[in-house]
Parts: C-alpha cells; sequence; structure tokens
C-alpha cells in the first residue's frame, strides 16, 4: 500500500509570485529623466543591521537614497526614525508624492510598493498597492525597475543581505538602461540569496564586502556629479 500525499488544509492557499510586470512594464527604449544620481538599495534578511552600517557611513551631502527592506508594515516607520537618530542623512519612511532631495534616505513603507516617478525636472516617489511581487511588497524589484526606467544611467543599485531572488531580475535591467550596480559580498552576508541571485544574473558590476559599500557609494556618486557638470 503506497502512502497518499499529505493534504493541504482547505484554508490554505499559496500566494502565486508574480513578476514586476503586474506593477509596471519595463521600458527601456524610453527617453531618461537627466538628473544627479539617485541611490536605491534593496535588502532583506540581515538587511536592519547592513542597512545601518551602510547608511550610517554615509555622508550628510549625498544624493537621495530610496530603500526598500523586506519588513512587516508596523515596523518600518520606527525602523527609519531609528536610522534617522544615527545616521547624517535624514531618514524617512517613503510617503505617497514625496519630493527626493538630497542628504535624504527614504525607507518604502511595508503595506506598499515604492516607484520613482517624474514630473518635469522634479522627482517624487509614488506608492503602489499592487499585488506582492516575488512574494513581497514592496518588492526591490518594482523599485529597480521603476529606476531603470526613470533613471537609467543616473541610477546607482545596492542588493544587500537576503534571502530569495528578489532584486536579480531589476537590478539587471538597471544595468542595461545603464546604471552601475553593487551587490555585498557572500562573506558579509547574513544569507546571501539576493545578491547571489543578482551576481548570477550579471547585474552586479561590482561586489564587495558590507563594509566597503558605503564608500564605493560616496565615490560612484562623486564621480557622477562630476561627469554632469562637464
Amino acid at each position: 500500500m503506497t502512502a497518499s500525499a499529505p493534504r493541504l488544509p482547505a484554508s490554505f492557499t499559496l500566494t502565486p509570485s508574480h513578476t514586476a510586470d503586474v506593477v509596471l512594464p519595463f521600458t527601456p527604449g524610453e527617453r531618461r529623466f537627466g538628473s544627479s544620481p539617485v541611490v536605491v538599495i534593496g535588502a532583506s534578511t540581515g538587511g536592519t543591521e547592513a542597512l545601518k552600517t551602510v547608511l550610517c557611513q554615509l555622508p550628510d551631502n549625498m544624493p537621495p537614497i530610496v530603500v526598500v527592506q523586506h519588513m512587516p508594515e508596523m515596523f518600518t516607520r520606527s525602523f527609519a526614525n531609528r536610522l534617522d537618530s544615527l545616521a547624517r542623512l535624514h531618514v524617512k519612511e517613503a510617503e505617497q508624492g514625496d519630493v527626493l532631495k538630497p542628504g535624504c534616505a527614504y525607507i518604502a513603507p511595508g503595506h506598499s510598493h515604492v516607484l520613482l516617478s517624474s514630473s518635469g525636472n522634479t522627482l517624487t516617489l509614488r506608492l503602489s498597492d499592487a499585488p506582492e511581487v516575488n512574494r513581497h511588497r514592496p518588492s526591490v524589484d518594482v523599485l529597480f525597475r521603476s529606476a531603470a526606467n526613470v533613471l537609467g544611467r543616473s541610477a546607482i543599485g545596492v542588493i544587500l543581505t537576503g534571502m530569495g531572488r528578489d532584486g536579480a531580475r531589476g537590478m539587471a535591467e538597471m544595468k542595461q538602461c545603464g546604471a552601475y550596480n553593487l551587490a555585498q559580498d557572500e562573506a558579509s552576508c547574513v544569507v546571501f540569496g539576493m545578491p547571489k541571485e543578482a551576481i548570477a544574473l550579471g547585474g552586479a558590476h561590482e561586489v564587495l564586502p558590507l563594509n566597503q559599500i558605503a564608500a564605493r557609494l560616496t565615490s560612484l556618486c562623486e564621480k557622477r556629479i562630476h561627469e554632469r557638470q562637464h
């Protein structure tokens, strides 16, 4: 007599794993917003401490930074407030219509995707309650795709420690549109999942230990600003 497969409870449903297509299309041929650099960062498991390490090492004159950290919605505001008290940057939970400003870092709220949007010479943030992407909302892939679409080579991407593959495809799309991307190395990750997948898809230009990412970000931003001025 063969054993039958275990039955799932009648109430159990597996959440479908959507791609970023359910939130926004990838538009690599469109004209890019010609801005100073914007840094976009994605993280998951182990990311709260990794983000603290990176953000607290950055100067207060950095270009705008937008962060997706997989975290329940009841914790994202207090997390942003904690970082704000520690970093030289101003750190806040992202809100609908926020205008991106230098010296500020915006943490995606735990209930919404966060996307970059351009209007004239202004960059703003848009929140979306579209379905989960890679079973996450907010999703790193959504943020990274919006950066690819809107910013092109003005974007700098960073993918930090985390489980799964969220952000890997979006980072590859950013690279395709001219962005420059960093991934955290295996030795310094709590979970070498998201960076590993991003590296495997070819989206990362450099793989660095956590304690070198802030300095490299600073120099990349200075280089991009200098290029834009000349």
